[in-house]
Parts: structure tokens; C-alpha cells; sequence
């Protein structure tokens, strides 16, 4: 575990206090860590374009097509 002094605004020590009472945290470290990585999920998660997302929605409207078993896959696409 790393250990940091920081400096923080009047605001942000606020904020810090309510995220520790809300979710029932032992101290602030807790609270900073709760949205450090609640805050990290967002900014890690890659966008997806607005194109592709389009392109997937109209994928998932086409007909599907029923292969049954394997042999009828690989005869179907020529496979050995």
C-alpha cells in the first residue's frame, strides 16, 4: 500500500466526508479509494465509436441463421 500526503480544498474535504458516510467507510483513505476507482471504471472503459455501435444494433437486427451441428457449419462454409 502507497502512503501520500495530499493537499485538498475545503470542497473536495467535504465531498471526501459524505462519500465516507454514505457507504459506511472506516476513514477518508477508504473514501478516496471508493472514488478513485468508481471515477477509474469510467475513464478506463474504452468509447465506443457512435459508427460502430449503429453497425452493431443493425447487426443484432439481421436474421439468424440456424447451422445445427458442426458438420453442417463446416459443410456449409466449406471447411475440412
Amino acid at each position: 500500500m502507497v502512503q501520500a500526503m495530499i493537499n485538498i480544498s475545503n470542497n473536495a474535504n467535504q465531498i471526501l466526508n459524505i462519500v465516507k458516510a454514505r457507504f459506511n467507510l472506516k476513514d477518508k483513505s477508504e473514501a478516496i479509494e471508493k472514488v478513485v476507482s468508481d471515477y477509474g471504471e469510467d475513464l478506463l472503459e474504452p468509447e465506443l465509436r457512435p459508427e460502430f455501435i449503429q453497425r452493431m444494433q443493425e447487426i443484432s437486427k439481421e436474421k439468424t441463421i440456424k447451422i445445427g451441428t458442426v458438420g453442417n457449419l463446416r459443410k456449409r462454409y466449406g471447411l475440412k
